[in-house]
């Protein structure tokens, strides 16, 4: 009988899960497509029961039902984070999931912090600065705008340990996860910073701390009759989706780095000493003993289709005819802050430009002006996460599809990127991490199949393009703003 390793990510626009042999195989793949809920500008939720649970169950039935006669070994889970799930003494959701960096509504709560805090102290001490990513400020936003919810929470979950504790019982995050619950945790003790804690959310029971690769318990009986998982299966603590993607990929070795093309762009670098920067998060690695800088970008892929539902056609018809337009757009240049940005802006009031604009232009300069857009985000976070260069940059995600979008960020950022063989997401990474946990050598898993080389002709229009890209959003910035208030303003009006 075939064994097999079970991996599920919950992400932003859908769920995936594989299985997978102990040499690497895929034996199968299941995928659930869900949307976010945007109630007011700057808030994005997830309906908790509807999408990571009722998917994982649906996923996990779908994979077994595909491979009978199939042992599975262990299971791991990932997904978005850091987010805020507020639940009560045994788990049960009392609020729709708060996700990520792209949930701006806890500005306010920020600088509250930073004042009370220090913001160098913070950084210091937790590594990152206080932003929208952070966890700390929206605890704050919750015992002050909805204090009936702050008063029931007994639980701080997050994707994967919701799901962790619905299939074990525990009460356990992993250290990746718990260090961008800033500034809760102290990054160079690898603990919350429990004084801290206290203050930031006074009563809170925090939970266990565990490395992704640590099996933390097993699947339970009533979670067995509801996912149609054996009893007992052994199951590790998971972690944050874009950390699980880079393990997918072999990004490990100080220095490797992974470049995530999805809903939004995230940057992931190896490290083995905590380096805080300003304009970076700094967090704890997948592995004990190793950190890792992060960047990303509030949107991307959103962006993308976002347009695509505006002028029409599919992705392939709009890449073919964006392929067809030179670099530069043909006199077009976007800044792709449609959500705000994060990294190394972390301006929640950005705003999306599109500059350059005439009645000769058309689908195709705009798509590829997007795309060249992201890809000046990507450059200029990369030359803050290590000056412009990456000994190992790896791609992965749904936009590495059709080989424009990389090859304009290879030709933007003068840097080649490794395409693996698989580029199937976190959940192969979780896979990957729980053959890990039972000791199995996951070397090989996933080999490097081609590789992006940047243009150097195309790469000098782009110097240009990305200087005046820099020089855009300082001289807009104001306006930006001032459009930011308008349209939270509007949004409260009756």
């Amino acid at each position: 009988m075939t064994s097999a390793f079970l991996g599920v990510d919950i992400g932003t626009s859908s769920s995936k899960g594989v299985l997978v042999r102990p040499d690497g195989t895929v034996i199968a793949r299941a995928e659930r497509t869900h949307g976010v809920s945007t109630p007011r500008p700057g808030w994005v939720e997830h309906d908790v029961d509807q999408i990571w649970w009722a998917e994982f169950r649906a996923i996990t039935r779908e994979l077994l039902d595909a491979a009978d006669g199939t042992t599975l070994d262990a299971l791991a889970v990932s997904g978005i984070g850091p987010c805020l799930l507020p639940a009560d003494a045994v788990g049960n959701p009392l609020r729709p999931a708060i996700l990520y960096g792209v949930d701006t509504r806890a500005t306010a709560e920020i600088a509250e912090l930073n004042q009370q805090f220090g913001a160098a102290a913070v950084l210091e001490r937790g590594g990152s600065p206080l932003t929208s990513q952070a966890v700390g400020p929206k605890l704050r936003w919750l015992a002050r705008h909805e204090p009936q919810v702050a008063a029931r929470t007994e639980m701080l979950l997050m994707a994967s340990s919701f799901l962790v504790h619905r299939l074990t019982g525990r009460y356990v995050l992993d250290h990746q996860s718990a260090s961008q619950c800033v500034p809760m945790y102290d990054l160079r003790q690898r603990d919350w910073a429990h004084d801290w804690a206290t203050i930031v959310a006074p009563g809170l029971k925090l939970p266990e701390l565990a490395w992704p690769t640590e099996v933390v318990g097993k699947v339970s009986a009533a979670a067995a009759s509801a996912t149609g998982l054996p009893a007992g299966l052994p199951v590790t603590t998971g972690t944050i989706d874009a950390w699980a993607e880079a393990a997918s990929v072999g990004v490990r070795a100080p220095g490797d780095a992974m470049i995530m093309y999805g809903t939004t762009m995230f940057l992931v670098q190896v490290l083995t000493d905590p380096r805080p920067h300003p304009g970076l998060w700094l967090t704890c690695g997948t592995w004990p003993g190793t950190y890792t800088s992060a960047a990303g970008m509030a949107t991307s892929g959103a962006v993308t289709d976002w347009l695509r539902k505006l002028v029409g056609g599919d992705f392939a018809d709009l890449v073919a005819e964006a392929a067809e337009v030179p670099a530069g757009s043909r006199g077009l240049l976007a800044l792709p802050y449609f959500a705000g940005e994060r990294t190394p802006l972390f301006d929640p009031d950005a705003r999306g430009i599109i500059a350059g604009l005439t009645l000769g232009h058309g689908r195709a300069e705009l798509y590829r002006a997007v795309l060249e857009g992201i890809a000046y985000g990507v450059r200029h976070n990369l030359e803050a996460m290590a000056g412009g260069q990456a000994p190992r940059l790896v791609a992965v995600g749904g936009g590495t599809k059709g080989g424009l979008w990389t090859q304009i960020v290879s030709d933007v950022t003068g840097l080649p990127q490794q395409l693996p063989a698989d580029t199937v997401g976190a959940c192969l990474g979780d896979a990957l991490l729980a053959a890990e946990a039972v000791g199995v050598d996951t070397a090989g898993w996933n080999p490097v199949i081609g590789m992006v080389e940047p243009d150097a002709d195309r790469g000098a229009t782009y110097a240009w393009y990305y200087r005046r890209y820099r020089k855009l959003y300082e001289s807009t910035a104001d306006i930006a703003h001032f459009l930011a208030a308008e349209q939270h303003r509007s949004a409260h009006l009756p």
